[in-house]
């Protein structure tokens, strides 16, 4: 049994022992009901779906058979319904629910190719069926969620066959194919026992291999990375020390942090299609988890992993550093404590594997322990006081995490760095995080301390109490940090009390054996802390002005109550652990306080107060408490007047027509204080309250009698709170110790949920009420439920008040006492008895038990809430009639009727907002399940007993508000109780109303009705509806209807009722007479919606409409919809936009439905083709979407093997059935000329050209979001065009709408050639307009006729459409060059999912490309056809290209080698574009091609492209005009003056050079931006040089451009075999004559180095060293510093070894020269240079540690301070080295000014006080 069950109050607690039978009962039902045969039976289960999920929140304990059976129903039920979404949806969250809770217990086997048809059928297939996205979302979600379940039961073998499917995806890296294949292996791929053998190192390599082949793209990673660390920790046989260096890169590289002054984010990135992105779920910030996740499972003992992880913490520490945040620290902080979750994790697995013996070689030793938490210690030593909230949360979390593994390593920290908090005076914010810290590590350092068989050997300096003594230091200065003015620090402090007292097992002064903390007098701590404890509450700035509405709380306090329960929490416990003698200390203080002082600024403060007292010892408490209260209140109620509406008896109705008797407002406030804090007080009394019986009746009445609204406000407080105590179940010994721990006894031991088993902990004392106290609460609800409601009965029926305000005031106080009990009573009232259908009282089927559940004992009776149910429906009548005005009469009416008709909301709404339940989580009250301080292992998570406590009894409260909610939902005779249905009607009245704080109570409630009785809904969607329609019904009557129609439960509904189905719909389209913009905007929203949720109709309503009278036929239904949506009925366009809506709605449902009629269809579908040419904007967009959706037959196309499909119908013509209806209308004169024209509309064209990125359709500029989302109904889910990632600028915008190309693809292949001939004549006349819009459309239309692939369609080519594409090429115009490239995109692109099958046309228009363009034409023609070359280039896939596509490569490769200097810029750029394409293309097919022959066993020699001419040919021309352009450079720099003949001739040559180099870097760049580096990387190794060197010349336009190749080159990994070539290129560009190249080379290899830190080797990293060593003695100046500054980065990242051996050379070099300056006179042989580049050295080593102080930098800063005296390069280095070295180190200054000596110090002050401001 669960903990929380078994701690349940005891008489709930022995029924929850019928629990199994019941579940067994529930899924015996839910056999009968579903037959597999019968598809009808899947609807009807899903009402057994909340009941299931009832039994798996209750925690129940049900046998596995009967779970076992669920889960075989489900799946089989699962699968049967494909395309019935919503039941999948249902069914398949709850199979993820059982299948997560009970994973290690099951055995099945679920074989995965059904999951992966359901995703592909839903979500991956052009034609989505009609469902609205929201449950499109869910239907993923939900089944991205249970494939994950359901991987660790997949049977032997399934991994081989996912990676079979898969792996052909990830064949073209430039397709997006790949990025969805990679998105279903990382979903699918299983790590389970049974597929361990299909892992081994070649899938290991070949996956690095795949990863390396799209650079830069967070999703592409995001995926690989997952797939990694799931292997790594499943697969331990697996050795992968070989990939290490590899994978710790790509690690690093994914953090996106700025490297030396570089951009923090990738400059480009490969965009990903966002329907990809949206359904592999992919945050765009770096998979922390994942990489934390490999990190920790690949330690192991003797691995590199630790060293390669601490060169990763090394190099990403400093951005942990509160100086260093940005967008970064977010991910940063996540991988922190994923690092110290996942390090625990495994921790705790090989704890329970030690004790069972498995795999002990691999699990992590004390040594392997220690290490890795040192190295966390660095990250945690630098966020530790991060400005970032989080951060710092965090970073106090994994301490208190850590310090249960390795305290030895982490308290001394802890107080080290506790020390240094108190001791800064400037930097306040560290105290907060410094007593976080120690509340969060409060239990380790009392366990260090105390416990006899703790780590006693470590020597912690000063012995075992320094811990002790941190915390007594901490517990006093706890009491200074209570201060009203500073809110963090308070709670801060209040939760270290809370945290330390937590551990304590009593507070007493006199016990001497436990007498552990010695130096401190709980007595007098006591004393201090109430009197500071007072001081604050008397300070107390309220938080808002006291509100005097209806609900002012009793509890809307201040800070302290309101930004989290730390403060009632600190004083439950610390007066729940005091010894006797110290409460009653305590209480004396207490009582005096209270009654001394009115506070009205701080109630629920002082409450809180008295209530932890009470609860901690109500005997005594309720003496010295709540009687002076009480008396006093008495006191004061005494002399004030009465009104006689309290319930004292009769009123005289004429005594009070006299003047309105008042109280003073100061007697109102303390009136009100007291009664409040009574009410807050009394919460747990209970019996012992029974003494004060009378007095709390008096009490009660003459609060109700007040004439002031405030107190009859807080009597109403007092009584609610009163009855609760008395009736409810509630912990009374809660925060009392139970529980000592066995290693110290002055400690509590803390428990874990999951270890419990049976009995074995004595569970919580409930209050459980005596006789006496339910009797005492019957008579308050005679006195004020019964009474009071004979009152209202009688106002209402004899209207006995002559005056209208004290009829007023009347009502209000008799529905305040009313409401007030039934608030305090909650559901201990019993709940009205259904009727059952039949007439038989008691039925057989009648499930009297699901599970149990009760808030507290029974009073009252059924009658009871019958009687009143009656009343409150004749007063609600009364009310609407009379008081329709009086919201406040309202809201209390309809606060009653909700209490009276939804049994059990209360307690859920208490429930569901349970403030406290999240102070549960805090680090300071969980000890995580692995405690190495006193070696005791658990199960799970362990916490304080009282915090347990409190989660039994919120789970105690939600059982009781669930424990009847489905019993009469789930068996079908029993109709709703008579009453609910009476209150059903008065929120239904209600929540038409025209204030609208009145309308939504009404609607919520009428919401919870509706959702436990769903047979009245249909009521409500007729009479609702009914409003819509109505001419004249107001707008609050609308607004409310829409209201309640919007909701999900209602729109549910709708698909399973034909009558409210068509109600619903006419409704909403004939609601157009509605004049105000709020009612329209309600209508258009309620439309919006029902898209959204749409689930499809349900069979039955076609069968229902089909042979009922009263309902309207579906034909009937669907041609009346019809007729309202043309263009001629004059109605609003939103309107008709509507009615073409769910006519499209319908139709898509008929399509999936074979029932319905053919003609149906065929007229919807002429109807839309229609539509195409309508006036209407939104209209147009919508009927293209709506043929997107209807054109499906392809009779026309041409298949595979070259004939036409038939279909399969019996004629042999092969004709579509819409065929005849569409023809007709086409062939209209003029259809296409109109519909061409009037879709150019859609385009609109601004000047910017840039556009949003792809948006569905671009008319994002005339319609307002409500609009948009009307027409934009579906994604154009992932088989949207473009396949391929677009990044060529010159393609440029996004005005081609390929939804617009596809319908005329799909009416060409659905009617044949006769479209083309109705087309050809108004394309024609198109193409050729000079209007931008005009081109578009023509562009689409195009685009589409040359992919439909039909018969015919070669003839049609050879006749005008190559003539027509060749006018095209050469057409002068520019402007729509970007729409033409797309269309010839959408041509040639591939088809089928991979986008290899080859479109019929493809050749023929690649052929029309690749003509040569007659000699006169103008270069933007020339550029023009370059565009389009590449655009079409990116659409074929190279892994698989036939011959012809091959010589055309070759062709075009010489073309564009020999045109690289063209004279214009414009050509030269496509070119350079167009020539990255065609490289990687050839590239990735002889790679690809490679790998096949290998297969086949014969070598492809035939291949024209393996000779790889053109490599060498780039290189060495390049490494050519770099020199010719160098040495002109500084030729032209010499002799500027002598410009002779020689000179000239050279020019033309160098213009010719630079021309081509410009080609070369346009070819870089679009190589690196497109992700096609990866198979051109030796050709851009070669180019390095190239780019290094041309940063600074005098052409402007080729410096500018090797920039920007320089910029996207520092953010690329080259791996081998590529690296040496790299960084040799590096080593020789170093040594350049020309001194900006070697700058340059010095940029490159800050970045060069950080990112590539793991793969170089040792003897590359040496030579790198010593060449930047060799720049610090440069000629000149700006290099040596260039050359420090790289120096200091690489020491702080680099090998330490290499930075020690660098230091101390510095250190001697320097320490010599200042000798000999001090012997000597000052110019002693040494240059300038030479003493500026030991300097520099000096420097380098001291910026090297920005926050640390190692021991031997106080030297080196010294000695760089002497140097202070020097000449000026010098000079000014070292003030700006020593001045850095003082800002970096200011924060923590006067802990790390010990180190230094006296003499030090002076010499650091000379260099750093400047003798003016000025000098």
């Amino acid at each position: 049994m669960h903990l929380y069950n078994a701690w349940l109050p005891p008489p709930v607690a022995e029924e929850t022992k019928k629990e199994k039978e019941s579940f067994s009962r529930v899924v015996a039902s839910l056999k009968d009901i579903y037959r597999p045969d019968d598809p009808d039976s899947v609807q009807p289960t899903i009402k057994w779906i909340s009941v299931i999920d009832l039994f798996i929140k209750a925690k129940s304990d049900i046998s596995l058979e009967d779970v076992v059976s669920v889960i075989d129903i489900g799946l089989e039920l699962f699968h049967k319904s494909q395309s019935k979404l919503y039941v999948q949806v249902r069914w398949g969250n709850i199979l993820v629910r059982l299948l997560n809770k009970y994973r290690k217990k099951l055995s099945l086997k679920v074989s995965w190719r059904p999951l992966y048809d359901t995703l592909i059928h839903t979500h991956f297939t052009r034609n989505t069926g009609p469902e609205g996205w929201r449950l499109r979302q869910r239907h993923f979600e939900m089944v991205t969620s249970l494939v994950r379940s359901c991987r660790r039961f997949f049977p032997a073998g399934s991994a081989f066959e996912i990676w079979l499917e898969f792996r052909s995806l990830l064949e073209n890296p430039w397709h997006n194919a790949t990025f969805e294949g990679a998105g279903f292996v990382r979903l699918f791929l299983p790590t389970n026992a049974e597929n361990q053998d299909f892992f081994s190192e070649n899938w290991i390599r070949e996956c690095m291999e795949l990863w390396d082949s799209i650079p830069n793209c967070q999703f592409w990673n995001s995926q690989w990375t997952a797939i990694v660390a799931r292997v790594v920790k499943n697969c331990k046989f697996i050795n992968w020390e070989r990939f290490l260096p590899t994978l710790f890169t790509r690690f690093l590289n994914m953090f996106e942090v700025p490297v030396a002054s570089g951009s923090g984010s990738y400059p480009f990135s490969v965009d990903v299609p966002r329907n990809t992105r949206f359904l592999f779920s992919n945050k765009t910030v770096t998979p922390a988890k994942a990489i934390a996740k490999s990190v920790v499972y690949l330690l192991k003992p003797s691995s590199v992993a630790q060293e390669h992880f601490e060169k990763l913490v090394n190099l990403l520490e400093q951005y942990y550093h509160p100086s260093n945040g940005g967008r970064w620290t977010y991910s940063l902080e996540r991988f922190l404590i994923y690092l110290v979750i996942t390090f625990q994790k495994r921790l705790q697995h090989e704890q329970q594997n030690v004790d069972n013996n498995i795999q002990v070689e691999l699990s992590l030793g004390k040594s392997e322990r220690t290490a890795f938490v040192n190295v966390l210690l660095r990250l945690i030593d630098r966020g530790q006081y991060s400005k970032n909230e989080h951060l710092s949360e965090t970073v106090a979390t994994a301490t208190s995490i850590l310090s249960y593994m390795e305290p030895s390593l982490v308290l001394p920290f802890l107080a080290s760095r506790f020390h240094m908090a108190l001791e800064t005076m400037t930097a306040t914010h560290q105290l907060k995080t410094a007593v976080m810290s120690v509340a969060f590590a409060g239990r380790p350092l009392f366990f260090t301390s105390l416990s006899s068989s703790s780590v006693k050997s470590v020597d912690l300096e000063g012995g075992d109490d320094t811990f002790i003594a941190l915390l007594v230091i901490s517990l006093s200065n706890a009491l200074l940090g209570m201060d009203a003015n500073d809110p963090p620090k308070t709670l801060a402090t209040m939760q270290l009390i809370g945290s330390i007292f937590s551990n304590m097992a009593m507070l007493d002064d006199n016990m001497d054996e436990l007498s552990f903390m010695p130096m401190i007098r709980f007595s007098e701590w006591l004393d201090e802390f109430f009197c500071r404890l007072f001081s604050l509450l008397l300070h107390l700035e309220p938080s808002s002005v006291l509100n005097e509405g209806l609900h002012s709380s009793a509890t809307s306090g201040t800070f302290l109550v309101e930004d989290g329960p730390y403060y009632y929490c600190m004083l439950e416990i610390l007066l729940g652990r005091l010894s006797k003698q110290l409460y009653n200390q305590a209480l004396k203080k207490i009582s005096k306080f209270v009654r001394t002082n009115i506070l009205p600024g701080a109630i629920a403060e002082v409450g809180l107060l008295c209530c932890a007292c009470v609860h901690s010892n109500p005997e005594e408490a309720v003496v010295h408490l709540v009687e002076p209260i009480l008396s006093s209140v008495l006191s004061s109620l005494n002399g004030t007047p009465a009104t006689g509406f309290g319930g004292r008896g009769t009123l005289d109705p004429s005594a009070s027509t006299k003047a309105k008797p008042t109280l003073s407002p100061a007697l109102e406030t303390a009136i009100d204080y007291q009664l409040k804090i009574l009410s807050v007080a009394i919460s747990y009394g209970g019996s012992a309250l029974l003494r004060y019986k009378d007095q709390f009746k008096e009490v009660i009445v003459s609060a109700f009698d007040s004439p002031s609204w405030k107190v009859n406000g807080a009597g109403d407080h007092l009584l609610r709170s009163l009855l609760g105590s008395l009736v409810l179940y509630y912990p009374t010994d809660q925060y009392k110790c139970t529980f000592i721990h066995p290693a110290a006894a002055a400690l509590e031991e803390w428990i874990s949920a999951k270890d419990y088993s049976d009995g074995e902990l004595k569970g919580p004392k409930w209050h459980v009420p005596s006789d006496e106290e339910v009797q005492f609460a019957n008579e308050l609800l005679t006195l004020h439920f019964q009474s009071a409601l004979d009152d209202l009965l009688r106002i209402c029926q004899t209207k006995i008040h002559s005056d209208p305000g004290n009829e007023k005031e009347h009502l209000k106080v008799t529905l305040l006492r009313i409401d007030s009990c039934l608030q305090g009573v909650l559901s201990c009232l019993p709940d009205f008895s259904p009727p059952s259908r039949n007439g038989m009282i008691q039925d057989s089927s009648y499930p009297s038990f699901l599970i149990a559940g009760a808030t507290g004992a029974r009073v009252g009776s059924t009658q009871l809430r019958e009687k009143a149910a009656e009343v409150i429906h004749t007063a609600s009548k009364y009310l609407l009639e009379e008081k329709s005005d009086d919201s406040i009469l309202l809201i209390l009416i309809i606060r009653i009727m909700d209490a009276l008709g939804n049994y059990g909301s209360l307690e859920y709404d208490e429930w569901s907002n349970h403030r406290q339940a999240w102070k549960l989580e805090s680090a300071a009250i969980i000890e995580p399940p692995i405690n190495f301080v006193v070696s005791s292992h658990s199960k799970g998570k362990r916490r304080p007993r009282w915090a347990l406590i409190d989660k039994a009894d919120m789970h105690s409260t939600w059982r009781s508000s669930q424990s009847s909610y489905h019993l009469f939902r789930t068996s079908g005779n029993f109709s709703p109780p008579d009453h609910v249905i009476l209150l059903m009607d008065d929120l239904l009245n209600l929540s038409l109303h025209n204030y609208q704080s009145v309308r939504m109570l009404a609607g919520k409630s009428l919401l919870k009705i509706m959702k436990r009785w769903p047979s009245l809904i249909s009521k409500c969607v007729l009479s609702l509806s009914e409003n819509l329609r109505k001419p004249n019904s107001p707008e609050h009557a609308v607004l409310g209807s829409c209201a309640v129609l919007s909701t999900q439960t209602v729109l549910k509904h709708l698909t399973m009722d034909p009558k409210a189905f068509s109600s619903f719909l006419l409704a909403i389209l004939l609601s157009s007479h509605h004049e105000s913009l709020k009612a329209q905007k309600a209508i258009n929203e309620l439309f919006v919606k029902y898209n959204i949720h749409f689930s499809g109709v349900s069979k039955s309503i076609f069968r229902t409409m089909d042979n009922h009278i009263d309902t309207p036929d579906f034909a009937d239904l669907v041609s009346q919809i019809g007729s309202m949506s043309f263009d001629s009925t004059g109605l609003h366009w939103r309107y008709n936009l509507m009615a073409n809506r769910v006519l499209l709605l319908l139709a898509m449902v008929c399509h999936s439905d074979l029932h319905v009629s053919p003609k149906i269809l065929s007229e919807t579908a002429g109807h839309f083709l229609k539509n195409l040419k309508s006036q209407l904007p939104q209209t147009r967009i919508l009927a293209i979407s709506a043929l997107n959706m209807l054109l499906k037959d392809s009779p026309h196309k041409i298949s595979a093997d070259d004939q036409p499909i038939f279909s399969t119908s019996s004629q042999e013509n092969a004709k579509s059935s819409l065929e005849g209806a569409l023809r007709e209308i086409f062939q209209e004169e003029g259809f296409f000329n109109e519909t061409l024209n009037s879709l150019s509309h859609v385009h609109i064209i601004t000047d910017t050209d840039s556009g949003s990125s792809r948006g569905n359709h671009g008319n994002s500029s005339f319609q307002s979001l409500a609009d948009k989302s009307i027409t934009r109904f579906y994604f154009d889910f992932s088989a949207s065009w473009p396949r391929t990632p677009s990044w060529i600028s010159l393609l440029g915008s996004d005005t081609f709408y390929s939804n617009f190309a596809r319908i005329f693809k799909r009416l060409i292949q659905e009617c044949g050639m006769s479209v083309l001939l109705a087309l050809k004549s108004s394309l024609e006349e198109f193409v050729n307009s000079k209007e931008r819009s005009k081109q578009c459309v023509a562009a689409e239309a195009f685009a589409g006729v040359l992919h439909s692939d039909v018969n015919g369609l070669l003839e049609e080519w050879d006749s005008w459409m190559m003539v027509q594409l060749q006018h095209i090429i050469l057409a002068q115009s520019v402007e729509s060059i970007p729409e033409w490239a797309a269309c010839i995109r959408y041509a040639v692109t591939g088809k089928g999912k991979h986008g290899t099958r080859v479109p019929l046309l493809r050749q023929q228009i690649l052929n029309c490309l690749m003509t040569p363009l007659p000699p006169y034409v103008t270069t933007t023609v020339v550029a023009k056809r370059y565009a389009f070359i590449s655009a079409a280039l990116i659409e074929l896939s190279p892994q698989k290209m036939p011959v012809s596509e091959i010589e055309l490569h070759n062709k075009l490769l010489d073309e564009l080698l020999g045109n690289m200097c063209h004279s214009s810029a414009q050509v030269r750029e496509a070119i350079g574009v167009t020539l990255s394409v065609l490289c990687s293309n050839i590239r990735l097919h002889v790679s690809s091609s490679q790998d096949h022959s290998n297969e086949r066993g014969k070598t492809a020699t035939n291949n024209p492209l393996k000779q790889e001419n053109w490599v060498q040919l780039l290189t060495e021309r390049a490494s050519e005009v770099v020199n010719v352009q160098n040495s002109s450079l500084s030729v032209g720099l010499e002799n500027s003056t002598d410009k002779n003949m020689r000179n000239a001739h050279q020019n033309g040559d160098s213009q010719d050079d630079v021309k081509w180099m410009e080609t070369l870097f346009h070819f870089i760049i679009s190589t690196l931006k497109s992700g096609r580096s990866s198979y051109l990387l030796d050709v851009i190794v070669g180019l390095l040089y190239p780019v290094i060197s041309l940063q600074e010349t005098s052409n402007k336009d080729l410096s500018t451009l090797a920039k920007a190749a320089f910029e996207l080159l520092k953010w690329r990994i080259v791996l081998e075999p590529h690296l040496q070539k790299a960084v040799s290129v590096i080593l020789s560009s170093a040594n350049d004559p020309n001194w900006r190249t070697r700058s340059a080379t010095l940029t490159y290899l800050r970045t060069f180095m950080f990112r590539h830190t793991f793969i170089l080797s040792k003897g590359d990293k040496q030579k790198i060293w010593k060449t930047v060593e060799r720049l610090l003695q440069d000629s000149q100046v700006e290099v040596r510093e260039h050359a420090a500054a790289v120096l200091a980065g690489l020491m702080k990242g680099g090998d330490e070894d290499l930075a020690r051996d660098f230091r101390e050379r510095a250190y001697i070099e320097a320490n010599t020269i200042q000798r000999s300056r001090k012997t000597r006179n000052k110019n002693s042989g040494h240059s300038v240079a030479s003493v500026h580049s030991v300097v520099l050295a000096l420097a380098a080593s001291v910026l090297s540690v920005p926050y640390d102080l190692p021991s031997w930098l106080p030297d080196h800063v010294t000695l760089l301070a002497l140097f202070s005296g020097e000449p000026s390069p010098v000079k000014s280095t070292v003030t700006k080295a020593v001045a850095e070295f003082r800002r970096t180190h200011a924060d923590t200054w006067n802990v790390q000014k010990d180190s230094f000596t006296e003499e030090q110090l002076e010499v650091l002050a000379d260099t750093s006080s400047s003798s003016s401001y000025f000098a």
